[in-house]
């Protein structure tokens, strides 16, 4: 049987999550591709920690398969308001926007949780606000939203709020929404007899990143119209 941990052990992983990089340094040059530019605004989830090359995440294995040319300068830690102080005036989103991106994907959250209850209502405000900019930025950019991810059984109260919180923010600007990311690990955490997850039990590993390309593979083939 897996063994489960409890909510004291999630905490305590997010301190490996939110230190991973005390001084992000997002990587800001585009990779060569036929189709559209796609930029990716994330954490260390669609950086690709844990996976053996950035070749094997799933925001670079979905935009190979796709032709895209892809911007990627997520950052180990990142948050809404998690490490945003590390990178002065050039935040994450004004990267994104310097690129005048045709498609970007918001796949941010997950480190928030590590700011609960404290900033509550400047992770709500912020979340609200980067959306708000990128559509206002990016008027005819296609704006991808995905539910935050998950990385353990437990999962605190704030995981469903902050869901709620980017969801509301994606429709108010008229963003695709993909629901369920936070699930598309589950059964295959740290400590299960099949995980999907790399040594330091926090991030996917490569089949873990199959995986999510494959969850979101199917998710993009939902939306209207089709990714």
């Amino acid at each position: 049987m897996r063994r489960l941990r409890s909510l004291a052990s999630v905490v305590a992983l997010a301190l490996g999550l939110t230190g991973c990089s005390t001084a992000p340094a997002p990587d800001t040059e585009a990779t060569p591709g036929a189709g559209p530019l796609v930029a990716f605004y994330g954490d260390s989830y669609t950086l690709g920690t844990g996976a053996s090359d950035p070749s094997l995440r799933w925001s670079t294995l979905i935009s190979e398969e796709r032709g895209w040319n892809e911007f990627n300068p997520s950052v180990n830690g990142l948050g809404f308001v998690n490490h945003r102080a590390d990178f002065g005036e050039n935040d994450l989103p004004a990267l994104v926007i310097a690129q005048r991106p045709d498609i970007v994907f918001v796949t941010m959250g997950l480190n928030d949780n590590f700011s609960f209850p404290g900033r509550a209502d400047l992770i709500h405000e912020t979340i609200t606000a980067d959306l708000t900019r990128l559509r206002d930025a990016l008027p005819t950019a296609r704006i991808i939203v995905v539910e935050p991810f998950w990385y353990t059984d437990e999962r605190p109260d704030s995981v469903a709020t902050i869901i709620d919180w980017t969801a509301d923010a994606a429709a108010a600007i008229d963003a695709d929404w993909i629901p369920g990311a936070s699930r598309w690990l589950d059964g295959h955490y740290a400590g299960a007899d099949e995980s999907w997850m790399a040594a330091d039990g926090i991030h996917p590993s490569d089949i873990g990143y199959r995986h999510l390309a494959a969850q979101m593979d199917a998710a993009l083939a939902r939306l209207d119209p089709a990714l």
